[in-house]
């Protein structure tokens, strides 16, 4: 979505940001309505009504058409589900900045607890625990079995509390075990 599209959709919501402008979308989605029968059901005066209902016009929500001596406004055909449209291609745009902004955190994280290869120490919060376990996990092979004294002998390499680190990976789902064998589990698509 281009800069002047995602101009267009954030003025469309300041619009629709106000209570008494949604309630008349609302009203004119049902039928065709007159200034003076909205400023009646929403207890507002003529005028006021007349307000909202020309920046409802001006986003492209409703319009008038004359009929006989009434002005009827009505929702303009297509205008939700074309907002709607809208939304799902800002959600396409939002989508790769949030993976970005979280592979830039990750980056941060390991940054921060990886010096020269090696943990300077384990994070205690445990979202930032899972980033330094998967880095972890990346240095050993899928499907190849690693007795408890061969991975305690690779994890001693990243840090000396190799029995935290096991259990960490363990309870982390990268590594299973059984019978004192560890094993990195294959990633799941």
């Amino acid at each position: 979505m281009d800069k002047e599209r995602f101009e267009a959709l954030l003025q469309l919501f300041k619009v629709l940001a106000d209570e008494t402008r949604l309630r008349i979308v609302g009203m004119v989605a049902e039928q065709p309505c007159a200034v003076d029968e909205l400023a009646s059901r929403l207890n507002l005066k003529a005028p006021t009504v007349s307000h909202h209902l020309q920046r409802l016009k001006e986003a492209g929500l409703v319009n008038m058409q004359r009929e006989q001596n009434s002005h009827l406004y009505r929702l303009v055909p297509g205008s939700l589900p074309a907002l709607s449209k809208a939304l799902q291609n800002l959600e396409q745009v939002a989508a790769p900045e949030a993976e970005q902004a979280a592979e830039a955190w990750e980056d941060k994280v390991l940054r921060t607890f990886v010096v020269n290869d090696r943990l300077v120490s384990i994070p205690a919060m445990r979202k930032k625990r899972a980033v330094i376990m998967r880095w972890l996990a990346e240095h050993f092979a899928h499907g190849q079995d690693y007795p408890e004294k061969e991975l305690n002998s690779v994890l001693a390499r990243y840090h000396e509390d190799v029995a935290t680190l096991r259990r960490e990976l363990i309870a982390f789902g990268l590594f299973e075990r059984a019978r004192q064998v560890y094993r990195r589990k294959e990633e799941s698509a």
